[in-house]
């Protein structure tokens, strides 16, 4: 249950970057990044993965603010 609770945020996360709405990206990611260390401190996931999870997250984030920007 935990993990599907999680691969749900990310992919909250994913649809609103990819539509460019970086306001509600930012939102669902500080949720995501909650239930991701939460999952890694349990070791449902490495903890190793949450961190490149979060990583890869970020950086999507940061490519929709900057196209938003141009």
């Amino acid at each position: 249950m935990v993990k599907s609770s999680v691969k749900t945020q990310i992919r909250k996360v994913r649809d609103a970057a990819v539509a460019g709405d970086v306001a509600t990206a930012e939102t669902e990611y500080r949720e995501a990044a909650k239930k991701l260390d939460r999952a890694g401190a349990r070791r449902i996931v490495h903890p190793n993965k949450a961190a490149r999870t979060k990583s890869r997250l970020q950086h999507l984030i940061k490519k929709a603010k900057q196209a938003k920007t141009e």
